[in-house]
């Protein structure tokens, strides 16, 4: 940041320069700015606003800035999101798309209602399969 300087008496001057805006940035990277400003007791506000002059569009909402200020202030020092519990299972595995195959193999008249039946998983599962895995003959 450059400071200009009107006069003798160096008084700041209101005019500061700001280096080029970010392009490409990620989520820890700025976890670690909100950490590091919220650590010189900077307030969450003006975090938010330093970042989206930086970061625009890219920037972290204002509520989340808020929060990744609370959690440092806690005492947790991690820049990473935390796993979250209760995240899905993968159904649509390499062994589900060959069983798939199989059944269409058997009975290409096979509805997805039965597919999803025989293999235990959804239909909607059983559907992403079928259409997106490009399975033909059904």
């Amino acid at each position: 940041m450059v400071v200009r300087y009107r006069n003798a008496t160096r008084r700041r001057s209101s005019s500061v320069k700001v280096a080029a805006p970010l392009a490409i940035c990620t989520k820890e990277e700025q976890h670690s700015i909100i950490r590091f400003l919220s650590s010189q007791g900077v307030k969450p506000i003006e975090i938010h606003r330093q970042m989206k002059v930086q970061y625009g569009d890219a920037c972290l909402s204002l509520q989340q800035v808020y929060n990744w200020t609370r959690k440092f202030m806690k005492g947790i020092s991690s820049v990473t999101d935390s796993p979250r519990p209760g995240q899905a299972h993968r159904v649509v595995t390499p062994e589900a798309i060959t069983a798939v195959e199989a059944i269409v193999k058997e009975n290409r008249r096979v509805t997805v209602n039965e597919i999803a039946a025989h293999l235990d998983v959804s239909h909607g599962s059983a559907h992403h399969i079928v259409r997106n895995k490009k399975i033909k003959n059904i």
